[in-house]
């Protein structure tokens, strides 16, 4: 029989280990020592520190800056994760010159320093420009939504608030009611008693919880020219329901905006909103005083730089804002498709793409499956029945809009009237409605116009051919290769800062794969 040499896992060894030597040129982690070292100024994190004059000693942010963009870089979230790896992990020892920040201190850390955090993501573009990884010839925008640290089940609009309320303070009732019958004489009745206590008294937490925020707080309402209000959400107010591929969540929208040459990320926000028409504007004014205080450029907008984003940033106000201020972007509306001809059989191969079951029921069969005519001002259902024209509505700048309905005859015998139909037993009775419609009919000389004309050119559907290659890899690298798909933090700047952070160690990623610094 062989004989091999005896090992054991179970036991120490006291190993002389130089830290610098861990660190080998061509990783991520010598990378990001080498950065934060030699090419990053920390002075921006100074200001919150006021130990100069006596108090104990802090951890340098240089040091807390390394192990937490490195834990990120591993998908490493939790910051007592991150205090074990600095305990346990040879990297993060070197990183961290065997320090061990304790987990509060790095928890803090990563929330308390959002517009440091924003200075150092500005230097890293920078240093990312003068070793030639930027193009600056075109930038694709897209939102990433992630979960954050709330609850989707403690948000509702003012009045489902009042209602939860209510329903707790019943149950609360019913709960003390059933208390004062038992009389705790027998073992599972002095259990039961013991349960019910506990539970009012978890009952209670909550109702306080909603009462204070009802009291305290206002209605959240939404964007656009007729706000209505949206749900709040008791946790963490500027964080939004939002509704994804993989269901409904309480988060956030991390938008960036990605240079095409080596998808970089040039400006990186966090929204508490799942619609994205509102964020265009401040992506695009951040891009523009990013690189002017930077010094790339005193207006990269206007030096011509491109601009893609998909359907979801489409809307009149954002077209009208780009052509008034001669932003060279492309961003088509949900319609373009349908235009194009290469598309035409697309619906009949594939199926239509929002006809998709939402709690056994399917949704409400859109506009875009109607046949307008504006023309003629005609309308054909997707049964191929004749609407007819119930108002002609004038709006701004000459532009109007066409109401259509169905008639009630038709509607009232139509097979698909339960998918077409929000409620489609109005049309069995004989004050109800049919399907109702409305297309707008604009001048020609609006700012959807002027875009429609720019995507739909042969030029504009091979530029806008480029958004998906530059900015989907990003979202792919940070969320699946990186494993960051949730925020840990409450409140729109803390997310900010740390959906920065995320950014940061895609950028870099880039410095060590195409920069000098590897």
């Amino acid at each position: 029989m062989p004989n091999f040499k005896k090992y054991s896992y179970s036991q120490d060894a006291m190993v002389v280990i130089n830290f610098e030597d861990q660190l080998q040129p061509g990783t991520f982690e010598f990378t990001l020592h080498q950065l934060i070292d030699n090419h990053i100024v920390l002075s921006p994190f100074y200001d919150k520190y006021s130990n100069d004059k006596g108090g104990r000693t802090a951890y340098d942010p240089a040091i807390l800056l390394k192990i937490v963009l490195f834990a990120y870089s591993k998908g490493i979230t939790s910051s007592r994760e991150i205090q074990w790896q600095c305990e346990n992990n040879i990297i993060f020892k070197a990183l961290s010159c065997d320090s061990v920040p304790h987990f509060t201190s790095i928890a803090s850390f990563v929330s308390s320093y959002p517009d440091a955090i924003e200075s150092v993501f500005e230097q890293v573009l920078l240093v990312c420009d003068e070793q030639g990884l930027l193009g600056n010839e075109l930038f694709a925008i897209d939102g990433c939504k992630m979960r954050s640290d709330a609850s989707k089940e403690h948000s509702g609009t003012f009045k489902e608030l009042e209602q939860k309320r209510g329903k707790i303070k019943k149950k609360i009732r019913q709960c003390l009611n059933e208390y004062k019958r038992l009389d705790g004489r027998k073992p599972k009745e002095r259990e039961r008693k013991q349960q019910l206590a506990q539970a009012s008294e978890t009952l209670k937490k909550h109702f306080d919880k909603i009462d204070q925020f009802l009291k305290t707080a206002a209605p959240r309402m939404g964007q656009g020219k007729k706000p209505a209000e949206v749900k709040s959400n008791i946790t963490d107010n500027e964080s939004a329901k939002m509704t994804t591929s993989k269901g409904t969540i309480q988060g956030y929208n991390g938008v960036a905006a990605v240079d095409k040459k080596h998808q970089v990320i040039v400006d990186a926000q966090a929204f508490g909103a799942g619609q994205e028409q509102h964020t265009l504007k401040p992506v695009l004014d951040s891009i523009r005083e990013r690189y002017r205080r930077t010094r790339i450029s005193d207006d990269i907008l206007a030096a011509g730089v491109i601009i893609t984003a998909d359907t979801g940033f489409s809307s009149e106000e954002n077209n009208d804002h780009i052509k008034e201020e001669g932003v060279n972007a492309y961003i088509p509306d949900n319609q373009f498709r349908s235009r194009d001809k290469a598309f035409k059989d697309q619906k009949e191969k594939y199926g239509k793409r929002h006809q998709k079951e939402v709690k056994g029921q399917l949704k409400v069969i859109p506009a875009r499956e109607f046949q307008f005519d504006t023309k003629r001002k005609s309308c054909i259902c997707p049964a191929g029945k004749a609407m007819w024209l119930s108002c002609e509505e004038n709006i701004s700048k000459g532009n109007k809009k066409l109401h259509f309905e169905g008639n009630l005859s038709d509607c009232r015998s139509c097979p698909i009237k339960q998918r077409c139909m929000r409620n489609p037993e109005s049309a069995d009775s004989r004050e109800g409605h049919g399907r109702q419609v409305s297309i707008t009919v604009t001048n020609g000389r609006t700012g959807t116009d002027w875009m429609k004309r720019r995507v739909d050119s042969r030029q504009g559907k091979v530029i806008y051919g480029h958004r998906m290659s530059v900015v989907e890899p990003v979202f792919g690298n940070i969320g699946t290769n990186k494993g960051l798909d949730r925020f840990s933090l409450r409140g729109r700047d803390k997310v900010q800062g740390q959906w920065q952070m995320f950014c940061l160690v895609h950028n870099i990623e880039k410095l060590m794969n195409y920069g000098a610094i590897h």
